[in-house]
């Protein structure tokens, strides 16, 4: 798909043409891709149990362990990944998931939960290929703000679309996933193509940023040895946002009913924009900050204001404060100012801080494996230990624990790299991976 002429026309243009053209190729990519991800979350499929559990709990499970496992595979994959297949392969992975809701329509129900899985498992590996079009860039965080905010506001827009397509077009719940994603299938070639044609990192992008270089075994090894006791609090704290962001997500049909906005379609997308702009206007505003360690310590300072602000404002909704809308756009806004950042920037300025030469789909890979494994063990405990308790209350709970471990936690990550940082001789890791 790529065009030797096209990318390098591209490398010649002005730097703001560059990143808007980036930033809409990367964009539409991943949300095109969560067309074939998360619109079913939006169907409720009521009355339908097996042995006493939700079916949908289980089709989301299903897809969660499918997708968990796509992590785990990715680690290896995505960091290993050279740049003439990343777009093929890209492709390829949204055509299986999109052949697995096809399946799902078509075979009985309860069969077909494991097509949900099969849905799941090949999605994990999208967004570290999206993103390694972006990394090692003196731009990357106005194109991984850009990226991320996809994420944000596509999970609410396509679960309007596929509200819709249920209430007004009278597609059944078991349908209305598959029929989503073929409306995002022509776009989603194009923007696939496009964002093939992006050129590689300039040489003042290298110099700036560290070079970025597909990681073997005993690479990814060297770099976890490096920084172990960081990275375990990282992922620890990811693993939390992981946690809260895909249950918000997976239950928000059911957490708007309980909250009194079941026949609101476009409850999904009203909430989500306002919470994708802002993320977006302050992540990409940290491209502004040069040195690269700065922007590390200023990244674990974002990620801390975003795991209190889910508490504050919790807390905040249960003493009638504030209203129910106001209430998740809140939790929104902080859980994606925390969780963002670990998806883009965070692990880029991390590598330039520290000039070892790796790459960021390791890092994001190795986090997420974990994230999405915490998020399949937290639905077994809720389904099976608190059954009882309803989703709002559950999302109640999850949302203190996430912000009070999560502060911890991040709080003692910033002191450790504070650390490190004043000890490191990046010259020593560059002899060492000579050897």
């Amino acid at each position: 798909m790529h065009n030797q002429k096209v990318s390098k026309w591209l490398s010649e243009r002005h730097s703001s043409f560059f990143t808007i053209y980036t930033i809409l190729a990367a964009f539409g990519t991943y949300s095109c891709m969560y067309a074939f991800r998360k619109p079913f979350a939006v169907a409720t499929f009521d009355q339908l149990e097996i042995w006493g559990v939700s079916y949908k709990v289980l089709l989301i499970i299903a897809q969660i362990i499918g997708y968990a496992l796509s992590k785990f595979v990715g680690i290896k994959v995505v960091s290993e990944m050279t740049g003439e297949k990343r777009a093929i392969s890209i492709l390829l992975l949204i055509g299986i998931s999109g052949l697995a809701l096809f399946l799902f329509a078509i075979t009985p129900v309860y069969w077909n939960i494991i097509f949900l899985f099969l849905n799941g498992l090949p999605l994990g590996m999208v967004w570290g290929l999206v993103f390694s079009y972006l990394e090692g860039r003196r731009f990357t965080e106005v194109l991984g703000a850009g990226l991320s905010i996809s994420f944000i506001f596509s999970s609410g827009f396509v679960k309007s679309i596929g509200s819709y397509l249920m209430l007004s077009w009278g597609i059944s719940e078991f349908w209305m996933p598959f029929t989503t994603g073929i409306l995002f299938a022509g776009p989603l070639v194009l923007f696939i193509w496009m964002l093939d044609q992006v050129p590689p990192p300039s040489d003042l992008d290298v110099k700036l940023r560290t070079e970025r270089m597909p990681m073997k075994g005993k690479d990814r090894l060297r770099f976890f040895k490096a920084f172990s006791l960081g990275l375990i609090m990282l992922i620890i704290v990811y693993t939390l946002l992981t946690v809260l962001r895909d249950f918000r997500d997976n239950f928000a049909a059911e957490i708007w009913q309980t909250l009194g906005y079941g026949d609101s379609p476009d409850i999904f997308t009203r909430t989500e924009v306002p919470i994708s702009l802002a993320i977006l206007v302050i992540l990409g505003s940290l491209m502004a900050i040069k040195s690269n360690f700065k922007a590390l310590i200023v990244n674990h300072l974002i990620i801390l204001v975003g795991v209190l602000t889910v508490g504050a404002g919790t807390f905040a909704f249960e003493q009638a404060l504030i209203g129910p809308v106001s209430w998740m756009i809140c939790i929104g806004f902080g859980l994606y100012l925390a969780y963002v950042p670990f998806n883009s920037i965070f692990f880029d300025r991390l590598i330039a801080a520290f000039k070892y030469v790796s790459n960021v789909g390791f890092l994001i890979y190795l986090a997420d494996a974990f994230g999405y494994l915490g998020s399949v063990g937290v639905l077994f405990y809720k389904e099976f230990a608190f059954a009882e308790l309803s989703w709002l209350n559950f999302f109640v709970k999850s949302c203190y624990i996430m912000s009070l471990a999560g502060g911890f936690m991040i709080a003692t990550s910033l002191v450790y790299f504070l650390l490190k940082y004043q000890q490191w001789d990046p010259v020593l890791i560059d002899d060492t991976s000579q050897k």
